[in-house]
C-alpha cells in the first residue's frame, strides 16, 4: 500500500480503528522505505528498529483487545538526536557525545512513549542544534528531499527531511531562533514553535535557556495540533515550563477564519529582503485566507535588527556557559563551526547580556501590545532552500530573521507550505499567536492548508520510490 508512507497521523488513526491497516504493517513500511532511500538525504542518525516494531506491535494488540489511549496510538515518530532517550543513543550530532546513551527519556520522549506512539529512530540534526550544516561531526547533514543538492534548512533538519520524504509520519524538533519553522518551510510541512514553557524541555539539550522551545513536526497542522495535545503541558522540573491549562486543539480547527483580524508587517518584509516570488506567494495566501473569513490589516512592529541583536547577545553568552568546559578540554571534539560560534559567547560582556535582556523586555511589550489590535500576525517564514554547502560560521549573524522575533517574545508561531517555486521548492508561510493561543494559530494553519490545496504535493523522488515498490 503506498500511500501508508504518506499518510497523515489523522489517516493512519482512522484506518487503525476501521481494521483497514496495522501498526506493524505502517511500521515495516516505513523502515523499508528508510532502509532503501535515507541514503539519499541522511535523516536519521539513529534508526531504531527492533524498538519500532516492539512499539507497533504493542499498539495492535491494544487496537485488537479495543485499548483506545488516544491519537498518537500506533503513529510513526522521530525525535531530533538531542533529545534523549532512555537506552538510545543521542549525540547532538558532536563527536563529543559520539558514544552517550541517556538513562532517562526526555519528558516530551516519555509523553510520545506513554501516548503509544512508534518510534522509528533519532534524526539528524546541526551539532548540539547550533553548528549550522557541518561534514566534521558524528555523520553527515541532511539534505531537502525536494532537491537533495539543496540543505533542508536547521537545526531540525533530519525530522523535517524525514517527514517530507515519508519515512515517519510526526517528528519532534527543537527552536532557538527559527529550528522547528525553519526546516518545516523548507521541506515543505508543517512545524509549530509552541508558547514558550508550553512544552517541557527537561532532558533537551540546551542551546539558550530563556529561547529554547520543543515543538511539533508533520506533513499538515492538523498533525502538529495532534502531536501538541500529547506532549503540551506543565512539568515542574522545567524551570521555565508554564503551569497552564492545554485546551482542546483538535476541537478549534473549525475550517473557517470569519471575525479573525490578521497583522501583516509589512516593514518586516522589506527590511528581510523578501524576494518577488515569496511576496507574490505570500500575497497569494493572503488572498485565501481573507476569502476564509479574516481580514488583514498592516502592523508596525519594532525593527528585525532589534530582535537579532537582543537574540544572539543573549543565546551566544548562553551557549558559551554550556560547552566552555568541551571547548576549553577538548575541543577537537567540537566541529569547527559550533567552536567559532562557542567562542563568541566568550567575548560577550556582563554588560551586554543585561542591556540585551532590557531590550528584549522592551521588545516583548511592543509585541503583546500588537496582538492587543490583531489575533495573528502572518509574514513569510524564510526563503526557498539554497544549495547544501559549507558556509562560514560568521554568516548566521548577517541574516535578518522572520523567525526569531517570536522566540525573543515567545509567542506560538507555525510554519506551512505555501507553494512551490520555478525550481520546485517550497514556499512557506508564517502565523503567529498570543501567548499561549497555539489553538487560534492551529486553527488559521489548518483552514489555510485545506484551501489552498498543498497537502497533497510530495517530493518526487520519494513518491516515485514508493509507487514503484507498490
Amino acid at each position: 500500500m503506498p500511500d501508508l508512507h504518506f499518510m497523515t497521523a489523522a489517516e493512519l488513526a482512522a484506518g487503525y480503528r476501521a481494521r483497514s491497516i496495522s501498526p506493524v504493517e505502517v511500521t515495516h513500511a516505513l523502515l523499508d522505505h528508510i532502509g532503501a532511500r535515507d541514503r539519499f538525504i541522511d535523516s536519521f542518525l539513529t534508526v531504531t528498529s527492533e524498538r519500532a516494531l516492539d512499539d507497533a506491535r504493542r499498539a495492535e494488540k491494544q487496537f485488537m483487545r479495543g485499548e483506545d489511549i488516544g491519537p498518537m496510538q500506533g503513529i510513526p515518530y522521530g525525535l531530533k538526536d538531542i533529545i534523549e532517550t532512555a537506552g538510545i543513543r543521542t549525540t547532538g550530532q558532536s563527536r563529543s557525545l559520539a558514544n552517550h546513551v541517556p538513562a532517562q527519556d526526555a519528558m516530551v520522549a516519555a509523553r510520545l512513549a506513554a501516548a503509544g506512539g512508534v518510534l522509528i529512530g533519532k534524526n539528524t540534526t546541526w551539532e548540539f542544534a547550533h553548528g549550522g550544516a557541518a561534514w566534521d561531526v558524528v555523520g553527515p547533514p541532511a539534505h531537502n528531499p525536494w532537491n537533495p543538492e539543496h540543505h533542508p534548512a536547521g537545526s531540525s533538519s533530519g525530522t523535517g527531511a524525514a517527514i517530507a520524504a515519508g519515512f515517519i509520519t510526526t517528528g519532534i524538533g527543537t527552536d532557538t531562533g527559527g529550528s522547528v519553522r525553519m526546516p518545516a518551510a523548507a521541506c515543505g510541512i508543517a512545524g509549530l514553535k509552541p508558547s514558550y514553557g508550553r512544552v517541557s524541555r527537561r532532558g533537551i539539550f540546551p542551546n539558550s535557556f530563556s529561547h529554547d522551545h520543543a515543538g511539533p513536526m508533520a506533513r499538515n497542522s492538523r498533525d502538529v495540533a495532534l502531536m501538541l495535545q500529547v506532549i503540551a503541558g506543565y512539568d515542574p522540573a522545567d524551570p521555565g515550563s508554564a503551569d497552564i491549562a492545554v485546551p482542546d486543539y483538535l476541537a478549534a480547527l473549525s475550517g473557517h477564519l470569519k471575525g479573525m483580524q490578521l497583522g501583516v508587517p509589512w516593514d518586516w518584509l522589506e527590511q528581510a529582503g523578501c524576494s518577488d516570488g515569496t511576496m507574490a506567494a505570500f500575497k497569494e495566501a493572503l488572498h485565501v485566507l481573507e476569502s476564509l473569513g479574516a481580514r488583514s490589516v498592516p502592523v508596525t512592529l519594532p525593527h528585525l535588527d532589534a530582535f537579532s541583536d537582543s537574540k544572539k547577545t543573549i543565546a551566544m553568552s548562553e551557549l558559551f556557559s554550556i560547552h566552555a568546559r568541551t571547548l576549553r578540554e577538548p575541543p577537537e571534539l567540537l566541529g569547527a563551526s559550533l567552536r567559532h560560534r562557542i567562542q563568541c559567547g566568550a567575548l560577550i560582556r556582563a554588560e551586554d547580556y543585561l542591556r540585551a535582556t532590557r531590550l528584549r523586555a522592551r521588545l516583548c511589550t511592543a509585541m503583546q501590545a500588537v496582538f492587543k489590535t490583531v489575533d495573528l500576525i502572518i509574514c513569510p517564514c524564510t526563503e526557498p532552500a539554497g544549495k547544501l554547502e559549507q558556509t562560514p560560521p560568521a554568516a548566521m549573524f548577517a541574516k535578518k530573521s522572520l523567525t526569531t522575533p517570536f522566540n525573543s517574545t515567545g509567542n506560538p508561531a507555525i510554519s506551512v507550505n505555501m507553494g512551490f517555486s520555478t525550481e520546485g521548492l517550497p514556499y512557506s508561510l508564517q502565523i503567529a499567536g498570543r501567548l499561549f493561543d497555539e489553538a487560534s494559530v492551529l486553527r488559521a494553519a489548518d483552514a489555510y492548508e485545506q484551501a489552498a490545496g498543498w497537502l497533497a504535493h510530495h517530493p518526487a523522488l520519494f513518491r516515485e520510490a514508493v509507487l514503484d515498490t507498490a
